[in-house]
């Protein structure tokens, strides 16, 4: 994948890729189901572009949505650009499964793998990136000896595990294609596993990556349709289920901004979650690294507001988490939570508390922050509005690279 002028906004590649397809600015609104008017504030760099909104652009200018938004955004240094050098190798070993590489040694056991598994979804939780991709091709390259030599239950179990952590990483950085050919990858994997709860977390990732492409009914669909099948008879299945009614709550956010969908619709399924949480054990595991827990949910209800453009609900939201609770979430998710913020902030027009927020999410996992496109289109709309760039913000544009 070509390497993104980050020095282009998002605006001005919607208004080059629309000229590209001979559309005018009504056309365009027409085909996306978007405004004109919010169309041309995105153009004129006035208005921040959301992912719903560059879902849907993206879907009807027949472009990846990372293309929009320039993934992915590779350093202009080795030093920089040490996370993205592990994506070739992750892709030959997940390429590794079909056709088990002769590694000149006996992979390591099971159980040490286990626990490399267990530390690199410690790794991911705290957007670690660099050291998950580090680590993580040889991971899947020995457990591909050993489904091959075994086709242990427990094995499979352990490789859906790995593909799981090798979607999250390839879709943080940018790499679409590479997320959808190993969630398919873990689909085939989760059924040959011994855990019934592994299928759903396929769809569940799928779902993810057609709501950046903006199929939210399609999304939806497929959510709902696994959430009938889990049997709601343990944490693990709970912690499931929980994490697919989130995943529909936020689809339906989304889709509201196109028509598709309602805001009843994504409460409901946000209130379906509340209710989940509730019935999880006081003290329970974090079950398939879905971090599905009430302070997750709350952290939820506020990103289901900003979603749907109700930034003063979000902010409610938000005021009602208490800092130990939202303590209580991995680096990741904190993160998560103040870009969320820092783009209700700015469409409020409150630009110190939105750079506040972006400053507070990149202490939490700076390379989260610096890779994730709201938080870097915030943080370039907030330049904008400066006539004297603050020092925070200069020192973040610089980590981002964004000239």
């Amino acid at each position: 994948m070509p390497t993104q002028d980050t020095s282009e906004t998002v605006g001005q590649r919607v208004a080059r890729l629309r000229k590209l397809r001979g559309l005018t600015q009504h056309g365009l609104a027409d085909r996306s189901h978007v405004s004109r008017g919010l169309i041309a504030q995105v153009e004129t760099d006035r208005k921040v572009a959301t992912p719903a909104f560059i879902a849907a652009i993206s879907s009807a200018l027949r472009v990846d949505a990372t293309e929009l938004a320039g993934q992915p955004y590779r350093g202009e240094t080795p030093a920089q650009d040490r996370v993205h050098a592990t994506i070739p190798d992750l892709r030959r070993a997940l390429d590794a499964v079909d056709v088990p590489p002769d590694l000149g040694m006996d992979p390591r056991s099971l159980d040490t793998l286990a626990r490399e598994i267990e530390a690199l979804r410690l790794a991911s939780k705290d957007a670690k990136h660099l050291q998950v991709g580090t680590k993580l091709p040889a991971v899947i390259e020995e457990l591909a000896v050993h489904v091959h030599t075994t086709d242990s239950p427990r094995a499979w179990r352990l490789l859906n595990a790995a593909q799981a952590l090798a979607v999250s990483l390839s879709r943080r950085l940018g790499y679409t294609d590479l997320a959808t050919s190993a969630i398919k990858d873990a689909a085939w994997s989760a059924g040959r596993s011994d855990d019934p709860n592994l299928p759903a977390l396929a769809q569940l990732s799928r779902a993810l990556m057609m709501m950046m492409y903006g199929s939210w009914t399609g999304g939806l669909r497929l959510v709902r349709s696994a959430a009938t099948r889990i049997e709601q008879n343990s944490p693990q299945a709970l912690a499931v289920h929980g994490a697919l009614q989130l995943r529909s709550a936020v689809l339906s956010a989304r889709g509201t901004q196109t028509g598709e969908t309602s805001a009843s619709e994504a409460w409901t399924h946000h209130e379906s979650a509340v209710e989940t949480a509730r019935q999880l054990p006081a003290r329970t595991q974090d079950w398939y690294a879905l971090q599905f827990n009430p302070a997750n949910v709350a952290i939820h209800g506020a990103a289901v507001a900003v979603e749907m453009g109700d930034y003063d609900e979000a902010l409610r939201r938000d005021a009602a988490i208490s800092s130990p609770v939202l303590l209580t979430l991995p680096a990741e998710r904190r993160a998560h939570h103040g870009i969320d913020m820092a783009r209700a902030y700015v469409e409020l027009g409150r630009h110190d508390k939105a750079l506040s927020s972006l400053v507070v999410a990149e202490k939490a996992a700076p390379q989260m922050t610096r890779y994730h496109p709201s938080a870097r289109q915030v943080a370039a709309h907030l330049v904008d509005r400066h006539r004297s760039i603050p020092e925070p913000l200069r020192g973040l544009m610089t980590r981002m690279q964004i000239a």
